[in-house]
């Protein structure tokens, strides 16, 4: 069974898009289309635009959706039976198995980027990955802090990453350090992502995503919030909100689809970091 992976915030980068805008015609007609709806030349902002800009949340979420969006369209062969995204993934996902239009999509990418970024704005954060230590190792350590730090990205066996307050994240990871994690590396966001400061965002956000219309998807959606197989649009809907504020259960969510019958993956977006995961986990099960 094949299984399609949507890439996340972090894998952006400058000029993503632009051989897709200059070899076809149905490319430059959706970039078109979206700078359009956003009333701006977006594009000169993924072809050309400075890396800091990019790394914005509104921008570098826009970007990845869009970019998303026109492999999609150019992939003759998607017929997927199983498909997840990874945060801001999960919007390129339900487009893609048509839950939600593209038009749709951007503008709720879009208002959430910006509420994302006011969160930000409000309660300045990041995020870090911690590789080689047991979850529950890392859980109890952020549970200690007496600030704002959570496990927010279950990404894989080795991987998880912790979001919060700048200060709180700092104390974590020296404490983590001393514990005997291999590697600490910072993910290239502005703000906590998935973590309780986003929960000044959620009711205005609830609010947007009540205005749009969700479909039945042509395949299930292993979503973040739960990490297993989703087809009803009210579920869709109520998981993508608890996703705000929730840990994504990634590795959960491969597991179940190795489970269920998953022996390809491929990633759509512009990284290849889900992909590579996803086919160490394969491995690993097949043993």
């Amino acid at each position: 069974m094949k299984a399609y992976l949507f890439s996340g915030q972090g894998s952006q980068f400058v000029g993503m898009g632009k051989i897709f805008y200059e070899k076809y015609f149905l490319a430059r007609k959706i970039f078109n289309i979206a700078n359009k709806i956003l009333n701006i030349d977006f594009t000169k902002i993924m072809f050309n635009g400075s890396k800091d800009i990019l790394k914005k949340t509104i921008n570098s979420q826009l970007a990845i959706y869009i970019y998303s969006f026109v492999e999609t369209q150019l992939c003759k062969n998607f017929f997927p039976d199983m498909v997840a995204g990874l945060s801001l993934g999960e919007f390129s996902a339900l487009t893609a198995v048509n839950v939600i239009s593209f038009e749709d999509g951007l503008k709720l990418v879009k208002e959430r980027g910006l509420l994302m970024q006011q969160a930000c704005d409000t309660i300045p954060g990041k995020m870090v990955a911690i590789f080689g230590l047991k979850d529950k190792i890392i859980e109890r350590v952020c549970k200690e802090d007496k600030g704002i730090v959570v496990p927010s990205n279950y990404n894989s066996c080795n991987q998880l990453v912790i979001s919060g307050e700048y200060n709180s994240v700092n104390r974590v990871c020296l404490i983590l350090k001393k514990l005997g994690a291999n590697r600490i590396l910072r993910i290239p966001v502005y703000g906590a992502f998935h973590s309780p400061i986003m929960e000044l965002i959620e009711e205005k956000f609830v609010n947007i995503i009540n205005k749009i219309s969700f479909n039945n998807p042509i395949c299930p959606i292993y979503q973040n919030y739960l990490g297993i197989p989703i087809i009803n649009p009210n579920d869709i809907k109520k998981n993508l909100i608890k996703q705000l504020v929730s840990p994504v259960k990634w590795k959960h969510s491969i597991k179940n689809m190795i489970i269920n019958g998953a022996k390809f993956f491929t990633e759509i977006g512009p990284g290849r970091t889900l992909e590579n995961m996803a086919i160490k986990m394969l491995k690993t099960f097949s043993k």
